[in-house]
């Protein structure tokens, strides 16, 4: 029982940590390039109410900013704290992808950044815009390394198991670059974190319009903010659709325990608009279904299945007998290296060497398995439908109703009259929803995939490292202070910049030390 406690309270570490970080990234990743775009249009006509704006929400960005850098070193050091088993088992894999985000972060991101905010008065206005260009593509990029390595748990593919050292190791790492699942998520995350800054600029512009200060910066913000978002509400629509698809082939299970689909449907299958699904019954009560809907986003097409939990469950079982195999070939290997019908029998079943691991969950040595064991392995491999399938609605109606505030937004900016007071209101009250709808989606992707910490390879059960629960229970109550604590900075500073207003960057700019009048470029 102690071992599972210390499973899960590791996740729960793990997981309080990456919910917390991921407060931040989105927004700096959208805040990024809409300061880069207000830039631009201050180049182009030299208006100061551009410079001012830009200035004004790249302070906001930059609260946001130091906040994100400061967690997501905390998350990353987990991998070696909490996961010492995973770190040595896919190291190989997984590292690299993170060491190179780890170099865009803090020398390509973090060196644009300090340019950004020490360069107005040394480069020129034109050499300035580049470097936020700069910055904000530093900032997306480094998400994209991230997502990789996340992208590789999901699918692992690149990579296979090595007998000779028992770890995962690259074969091909271009595969692991372009991951359809990696690609997938990196386009999917980073378009929410741009509706997650429109709607932040939309929302505190209302604040201001709803008062009537900064009202030409309010409204030129309002107006970037709308046009932004719709375009990104849209994409965040498509490229999830995409995602979706890409869960088609790669995790089944994942996409099947997300629409509650028990059983496999003749194509094209209906999507479930709303039910209560029951773990414990494996049905769905109350379902209201949509015909061919979820068939011809999952699948593109008319005649292909879905495959329904209690097929994938089958499935499972036969690759868990599979993997029986493997583990007894596997063992006979490490016994004598030179048994070459042991190495050709591993071979032969490697792919789900993973699947016989589960059944460590309730004996030391696979091979002596009952057939309840192998039958209850195969079950595990199914998540909590229901936290899943609720999680995923409630991120697709906050998207569908953020298209829709935007949508609104954007047509009054067209108009000559005055944008109803209580459109403003609206856009006041809607700035929680993307964080929701980004944490929900954080959650389904992640607890969609247990049992597994990699997808088919690696159980998270076997993964962590040997701590006691104490030190778990310990560290766990000291990050949510130290969080907590620096929750409240942040909204403390950001409340603050906002209602200083733009004046907050003449602050920042009394800050920096003063430049040689000899070295400023010419307006």
């Amino acid at each position: 029982m102690s071992d599972f406690l210390l499973v899960d309270l590791s996740r729960l570490q793990f997981a309080l940590t990456a919910l917390y970080h991921f407060l931040f990234v989105p927004l700096t990743l959208g805040l990024s390039i809409l300061i880069a775009m207000m830039e631009t249009v201050y180049v182009m006509t030299r208006r100061t109410i551009w410079r001012d704006m830009t200035k004004f929400w790249g302070v906001l960005f930059g609260i946001n900013f130091a906040l994100g850098v400061a967690t997501g070193i905390t998350m990353e050091f987990q991998f070696g704290m909490n996961w010492a088993y995973y770190s040595h088992y896919v190291g190989d894999v997984f590292g690299a992808p993170l060491a190179i985000e780890g170099l865009m972060a803090f020398f390509l991101e973090a060196t644009f950044v300090g340019l950004f905010f020490f360069g107005w008065d040394r480069l020129s206005p034109r050499a300035h815009m580049i470097v936020t260009w700069l910055m904000a593509l530093g900032t997306n990029f480094s998400a994209l390394w991230i997502l990789i390595a996340n992208g590789w748990m999901q699918n692992p593919v690149g990579s296979a198991f090595n007998p000779d050292t028992m770890r995962m190791e690259v074969t091909d790492f271009v595969a692991v670059i372009f991951n359809p699942v990696a690609q997938a998520k990196f386009v999917h995350t980073v378009s929410a974190g741009y509706v997650c800054a429109a709607t932040f600029v939309l929302g505190v512009s209302a604040w201001y319009l709803l008062r009537g200060r900064h009202v030409q910066l309010a409204k030129r913000s309002f107006v970037i903010a709308s046009a932004f978002g719709v375009a990104s509400a849209l994409s965040v629509i498509v490229l999830g659709d995409e995602s979706g698809y890409a869960l088609t082939d790669n995790q089944k299970m994942k996409l099947a325990a997300i629409e509650a689909m028990w059983e496999t449907e003749p194509a094209p299958a209906s999507f479930t608009a709303f039910g209560i699904p029951s773990q414990s019954d494996r049905q769905t009560h109350f379902a209201i279904h949509i015909p061919w809907v979820m068939g011809i986003i999952g699948t593109r097409s008319f005649d292909k299945q879905i495959a329904g939990i209690d097929e994938l469950v089958a499935h499972a079982e036969v690759r868990i007998r599979n993997g029986m195999v493997a583990y007894d070939a596997l063992e006979k290997v490490k016994a004598d290296r030179n048994d070459t019908a042991a190495r050709a029998a591993f071979d032969a079943s490697s792919k789900d060497l993973g699947y016989a691991l589960l059944l460590k969950r309730y004996l030391p040595d696979p091979r002596q398995a009952t057939e309840q064991q192998i039958k209850d392995a195969a079950w595990s491999t199914v998540p909590y439908v229901p936290l899943l399938f609720f999680g995923f609605r409630l991120m697709v109606a906050c998207g569908f109703a953020l298209l829709a505030l935007f949508a609104v937004s954007l047509w009054h900016t067209t108009r000559e009259t005055e944008a109803p007071r209580w459109l403003f209101r609206a856009a006041l009250i809607a700035m929680p929803l993307p964080w929701i709808a980004i944490e929900v989606g954080w959650f389904v992707a992640e607890f969609g995939r247990q049992p597994w910490i990699i997808d088919g390879v690696l159980p998270t059960f076997l993964a962590t490292s040997e701590l006691g629960v104490s030190d778990l229970l310990l560290t766990i109550a000291g990050f949510t202070l130290v969080y907590g604590v620096l929750a409240v900075i942040e909204v403390r500073l950001m409340l603050a910049a906002i209602r200083k207003g733009p004046e907050v960057a003449k602050v920042i700019d009394d800050l920096r030390p003063s430049a040689d009048p000899a070295m400023q470029p010419a307006e």
